[in-house]
């Protein structure tokens, strides 16, 4: 049982990566329309040469991972089979539009989400709350925000960190 199961998530997981096609709520068990969805046999049968070898290249490389790294994946997909219907949908356009930028700009996101899960709870909740601020903004105040947010950025760390120095002494007060 538990080998269907992670046979499925990974099928799931590859089919909705694909290249070249949409990843629908059809490509996850249990996440199309009730009694309209393909069984994994007919998806299957409909995918060309090149996407059944893509599927199986990328089960080999499921098999190759490490166990914990198997569970853990199957707990994502576990996790995002609870969601509900129209959360789905939107990490699957997220997803489709994080595919579709080039590839560089793939690595700096990578990157910065790596950096958020390295910082504390505390600071993440802050950087979290920030954005909501920023999110929540009426257009004008969003607008003089993003506009100190990229005058920061051309800063140096030196000049950053007298700014930073100032803004301690100034809270002291």
């Amino acid at each position: 049982m538990r080998r269907r199961t992670l046979l499925a998530a990974a099928l799931a997981l590859s089919l909705a990566a694909l290249p070249g096609r949409r990843a629908g709520a059809q490509d996850v068990p249990g996440g199309g329309p009730p009694g309209g969805e393909a069984s994994a046999r007919e998806r299957w049968e409909q995918m060309t040469p090149e996407q059944k070898e893509a599927l199986r290249q990328r089960w080999r490389a499921y098999q190759a991972l490490p166990p914990e790294r198997r569970e853990e994946l199957a707990e994502k997909l576990r996790r995002f089979r609870a969601l509900p219907p129209e959360r789905r949908e939107e990490v699957r356009k997220n997803w489709e539009a994080f595919r579709s930028l080039p590839p560089r700009d793939q690595e700096a996101i990578r990157e910065r989400f790596r950096r958020f899960r390295e910082m504390s709870p505390g600071r993440r909740a802050e950087l979290r709350a920030a954005i909501g601020g920023l999110l929540r903004a009426p257009p004008a105040e969003r607008a003089r925000m993003l506009e100190n947010l990229r005058r920061w950025r051309e800063l140096s760390p030196e000049q950053r960190e007298r700014l930073r120095e100032e803004w301690r002494r100034r809270r002291e007060r």
